[in-house]
């Protein structure tokens, strides 16, 4: 066995170890963890495959960004865990039956699969030859001139899911102080500021 088939391995069963323990995981900053974990063996499956520039991406997008994103919002936000696994409790029935509805249509699709012989030529077809043109470029050069229309249209949406996100937190609900920075900007520090008299031994 060859360093790279043993790195494929390795990789490979952090990838899964990663996944089933972010679902099974009970506590969301472990389940965050081990979403970093399967991020990152990813990104060494993409190195072997020659793909530096996606690794690099996954690494930065992901794990820099995503992951560590969920792990404060997990850490800071105060959330009842136990009232969460209440709700999921009753809920439980309807999703072990789509569950089982997946795992039947992923049965039926796998049973039936038939390679072809032709699929090789097609994947060739697609990309360049790797050992004239470097898969960054080949990569921009499908993104941006075969795909382009697509990648624009798939940044509009998520344009338009972020404005939705933005909008739906920003609903002004009544008892929950937010900051005016007006107001802070235009107050007055003679009104601002009151002094006291203490007298010794009184206090306030």
């Amino acid at each position: 066995m060859s360093v790279a088939d043993f790195a494929f391995y390795v990789f490979a069963v952090s990838v899964l170890t990663g996944g089933l323990m972010t679902v099974v995981s009970k506590n969301p900053v472990h389940s965050v963890l081990w979403l970093i974990m399967a991020f990152l063996s990813s990104a060494g499956l993409f190195v072997l495959l020659g793909a530096e520039f996606v690794a690099m991406l996954l690494i930065i997008v992901y794990v820099g960004a995503v992951a560590v994103l969920f792990l404060f919002v997990v850490m800071m936000l105060d959330v009842d865990f136990a009232e969460l696994k209440g709700e999921m409790v009753k809920y439980m029935p309807i999703g072990l039956l789509i569950g089982v509805i997946l795992l039947m249509q992923l049965a039926m699709a796998v049973g039936t699969w038939q390679f072809s012989d032709q699929a090789l030529g097609l994947r060739a077809a697609v990309a360049p030859d790797p050992g004239q043109v470097h898969n960054t470029a080949a990569l921009g050069r499908l993104i941006y001139d075969d795909y382009i229309l697509l990648f624009q249209l798939a940044g509009l949406i998520l344009l338009v899911a972020m404005i939705g996100a933005i909008v739906l937190t920003l609903r002004h609900r009544p008892n929950i102080k937010r900051q005016n920075v007006i107001a802070q900007m235009h107050r007055d520090p003679a009104k601002a500021l009151e002094l006291k008299d203490v007298k010794p031994g009184q206090g306030l």
